[in-house]
């Protein structure tokens, strides 16, 4: 199944293309329903977490934890993106070139918790960004390039603390029917990823069938969300 989508690529210029002509439906604007009910799972009791949102987008979410009392940081390359959010979150922030990284910069609510680096997320690591709590990925490893996974999963690996969680959210379909993004990842392929790592566990899986999946020439779309324990 996934041998169907092994060499595609998406540019960066085509996620940047999407962001400027608003061709972004998969931006939630009321925030995504797993993260609220699941939430506590994330969190795990605790308080003041670094939460790290991988291809963030303008995701609402960012507020909400960092409302709560965390520390929120993104990576995103799209900088209307990152200027989306804090403008439709009515936040101030500032922005900083980011030491190391030639032409990325770094986007800060004024209040100093979240921070959104605008670059390739390949070019962060845990001496730019530090180590996490806690991961909200969602629509991050199911965008990045199939022949990228890898790199990606080692990069995530590498910014995760001891007794950290990271909540995980991949799509399946018929990846025959449709090229992605998103694209198809099944559970082997995430055992693959991280199963050496950490403890794996699915929570849930959601029928997420809509118009727009219809239209793409699919007959069923489910989400699926895990949560890795390091």
């Amino acid at each position: 199944g996934a041998a169907a989508q092994r060499h595609r690529a998406v540019p960066a210029e085509e996620w940047l293309q999407k962001w400027a002509a608003g061709k972004t439906g998969f931006h939630q604007e009321h925030g995504h329903p797993l993260l609220k009910k699941y939430l506590d799972v994330l969190l795990n009791g605790r308080n003041g977490l670094r939460i790290f949102f991988p291809l963030c987008g303008k995701a609402v979410e960012m507020k909400w934890l960092a409302d709560l009392g965390h520390r929120v940081v993104g990576a995103e390359i799209s900088e209307q993106a990152l200027r989306e959010f804090f403008s439709e979150q009515g936040l101030p922030y500032r922005e900083e070139p980011v030491p190391g990284i030639p032409g990325a910069k770094v986007l800060q609510s004024t209040s100093g918790n979240i921070s959104l680096y605008c670059c390739s997320i390949y070019d962060l690591s845990s001496a730019v960004v530090g180590k996490f709590d806690g991961v909200w990925d969602r629509g991050a490893l199911v965008a990045v390039n199939p022949c990228d996974r890898e790199r990606y999963a080692s990069l995530m690996i590498s910014l995760m603390e001891k007794n950290s969680s990271y909540l995980l959210v991949t799509v399946l379909y018929d990846p025959n029917k449709h090229k992605g993004p998103p694209f198809y990842v099944p559970e082997s392929e995430i055992t693959s990823l991280f199963g050496s790592q950490c403890e794996i566990k699915c929570l849930e899986k959601v029928d997420a069938f809509s118009d727009r999946h219809r239209d793409w020439g699919l007959d069923y779309f489910l989400e699926v969300l895990y949560i890795l324990k390091f």
